[in-house]
């Protein structure tokens, strides 16, 4: 005799296989960058993965090529198999941040996509993997404060004499350790501003005396500066900082969980 299953218990089982909608896809780690294959519009292309980014570029150059002239626009963005249908992408020249990759970047996918999802990155396998199970045998896990739209964790800075402490971001797409401010807020280690090109994530022309993330503490930092982050978030944590780990960004956005 078959069993017969109730209404409620279906439509549940319906839910649950939609909420795990997303999967995985391979990556590859160049230039200080997390690069993953992604499709905004009709555009596919190689794109930054970037959880320091609280909103989702495009190329100008990429752009202009399919006729969009406007500074932003409505679009589609698949990756790693999430769909957002509806996504104002901004369109901004992308050349500095482009600079030193083999091939031309599309864009940066940002937060403003990936938000309310699970976000794992394995450096060593170079996978994304979004809304996947998630089994580590061994984890640090980090309490998570979101700032402006932006995932970020408690650390602490020095140049020796003088040292802050504040909200840093999860950056997968800048070489250096740490980026700091140019707020005004931190000055701690900082390279003359002049000289320093912020748009240049491939690069870090300073040296800081230590950074210190959950009792962890790092000497001689690679860093550099950052003039594209909201009040409130200090600097950001590079992939100098991640690339020997797997990171996963939990779903709601409270804890950084941190694996070999």
């Amino acid at each position: 005799m078959r069993r017969r299953v109730p209404v409620l218990a279906l439509s549940f089982c319906t839910l649950l296989a939609g909420a795990a909608r997303a999967g995985e896809t391979a990556c590859w780690f160049e230039n200080g960058a997390v690069v993953a294959p992604a499709v905004i519009g009709d555009m596919a292309g190689d794109y930054v993965i970037d959880l320091s980014a609280p909103r989702t570029l495009l190329h100008e150059t990429k752009a202009q090529m399919a006729g969009f002239l406007e500074p932003e626009r409505v679009l589609r963005v698949e990756v790693a198999g999430l769909k957002a249908a509806a996504v104002l992408v901004g369109i901004a020249d992308l050349d500095a941040r482009g600079a030193g990759f083999v091939t031309p970047i599309a864009g940066v996918i940002g937060m403003d996509v990936l938000a309310g999802h699970s976000v794992e990155i394995d450096f060593a396998a170079c996978r994304v993997r979004i809304d996947q199970p998630w089994r580590p045998r061994r984890q640090v896990v980090f309490p998570v404060e979101v700032v402006e739209g932006l995932p970020t964790i408690v650390a602490g800075v020095s140049d020796g004499p003088t040292a802050v402490r504040g909200a840093f971001a999860i950056d997968t797409a800048s070489l250096a350790m740490t980026r700091l401010s140019t707020r005004g807020a931190t000055t701690v280690g900082r390279p003359d501003a002049g000289k320093v090109d912020t748009a240049a994530r491939n690069r870090a022309p300073a040296r800081l005396r230590a950074l210190s993330i959950g009792g962890v503490l790092a000497e001689n930092v690679p860093a550099s500066l950052a003039d594209d982050l909201p009040e409130g978030v200090t600097g950001t944590l590079g992939t100098a900082l991640w690339a020997r780990h797997r990171l996963r960004l939990a779903a709601d956005a409270r804890t950084l969980a941190v694996a070999p």
